[in-house]
């Protein structure tokens, strides 16, 4: 007999199909899909290009100094809202890094259980039933999923190849601007790689004062730049305060993504109302994480170092696939690459879609990659693969040509 519960959920997750649906998500099924090649494949590694998040652990001076700061006594309590030491370390850090001046710890800071904790709980603060988010195609899709939970709606705006991959706000309908209260960017983004401009940001600046919206800037990325690219802050551009926030994260920076630590920064009535919210969902990151959170953000070069990575593991993807016929760029930031699909195999299987080419990828080619067809067909391969040396690096690209280049790919 169906339990009484099954028809008590909330609409908006499933109501009572909650639990019974068989459509599967992109990650489930891509997590499936890796456990099936591993079964097919038992003798062939599995190259994973499919990781969204770093491969290796945290500097010792970061994890040294969460280990002395986890024996304080005074460490052991409700951090609630933060300590001031963090929100004052990550004002200078947005000065030292991204040349950021004049933001207040007091009034201007917050800390955040993770970049997505604080996409999560921002909508709470402004939307109401009706009310549109604004957000770019393909990408992370937290901030407008809370808002359809709370009655909101959601408005997509793709990123194109052809606009390099930065959003049309000229493109956004009156009615949607109208009713618009939030918008939602992500740069270096994830997943096309791609950065933003100065002007462009000064572009975005313009249209939420005319249209009275909101920006939250993602920034998880925001560090992991390369090839003369300087780091960015939206907040770096006059007026941006005025409009909006910017959330920075810990765990791609310095490799810190199990941490859970991130700040929110920039307009003062947004940060007190996302406070405010939060301080009713959590009690706070661990005092010793915030700690150990400073010590990183007092040492930027730990960023750089994990930049030189990225960026040689990048040159090394982009020649491979660029040989095997592929049209690679590298991105200026970010650990992905954002690749067009090919239309088939010579003599042999189509591709309509970017799933169907991932899928052909993990299951006879025992690689794995993200698909996304939100905005034309691309795959996303991530150079955080596992590798321990750069002569590993090296090795891994060698077996991925060796893999692929057994067909021919029609583009």
């Amino acid at each position: 007999m169906e339990s009484f519960i099954q028809n008590m959920f909330a609409e908006r997750i499933g109501g009572s199909k909650f639990g019974k649906e068989t459509v599967l998500y992109k990650f489930e099924k891509i997590k499936r899909a890796k456990a099936k090649a591993k079964e097919l494949h038992p003798d062939m590694e599995l190259i994973d290009m499919g990781v969204g998040e770093p491969d290796e652990k945290a500097d010792m001076g970061i994890i040294g100094t969460l280990a002395y700061e986890a024996g304080k006594d005074e460490n052991r309590g409700y951090a609630d809202n933060g300590i001031y030491e963090f929100k004052v370390a990550a004002a200078k850090y947005l000065e030292r890094v991204y040349g950021v001046k004049g933001i207040n710890p007091d009034t201007e800071v917050n800390h955040a259980i993770g970049s997505k904790s604080a996409l999560a709980l921002l909508p709470y603060a402004f939307i109401n039933p009706g009310d549109v988010t604004i957000m770019t195609v393909p990408g992370y899709p937290v901030l407008g999923t809370i808002t359809k939970w709370l009655g909101g709606e959601v408005y997509n705006v793709p990123l194109l190849k052809e606009n390099n991959f930065l959003p049309d706000l000229s493109s956004i309908p009156a009615d949607i601007r109208k009713r618009a209260k939030l918008m939602y960017l992500n740069y270096p983004n994830n997943p096309c790689g791609a950065v933003a401009t100065k002007e462009f940001f000064e572009e975005v600046v313009k249209f939420a004062m005319e249209n009275n919206i909101i920006v939250v800037h993602d920034a998880a990325y925001a560090a992991l730049v390369f090839d003369g690219y300087k780091p960015l802050s939206f907040l770096s551009v006059e007026g941006a305060k005025e409009v909006g926030v910017e959330i920075h994260s810990l765990s791609k920076a310095y490799n810190m993504t199990g941490w859970r630590l991130a700040f929110v920064a920039g307009n003062e009535l947004v940060v007190k109302a996302f406070a405010a919210v939060k301080d009713n969902n959590d009690s706070g990151q661990f005092k010793a994480i915030q700690k150990a959170g400073i010590y990183a953000l007092e040492h930027p070069e730990i960023t750089e170092k994990i930049n030189e990575k990225y960026s040689r593991r990048h040159d090394l993807l982009v020649k491979t696939l660029r040989e095997l016929g592929f049209d690679a760029q590298k991105p200026k930031g970010s650990f992905y690459l954002y690749v067009e699909i090919p239309k088939g195999v010579k003599n042999g299987r189509r591709f309509e879609t970017a799933e169907e080419f991932s899928e052909y990828l993990i299951t006879e080619k025992c690689i794995s990659t993200v698909p996304w067809d939100d905005a034309g067909h691309f795959v996303r391969f991530s150079v955080t693969f596992e590798a321990k040396t750069p002569e590993d690096e090296i090795r891994v690209m060698e077996e991925l040509k060796r893999r692929l280049s057994d067909v021919e790919f029609e583009f």
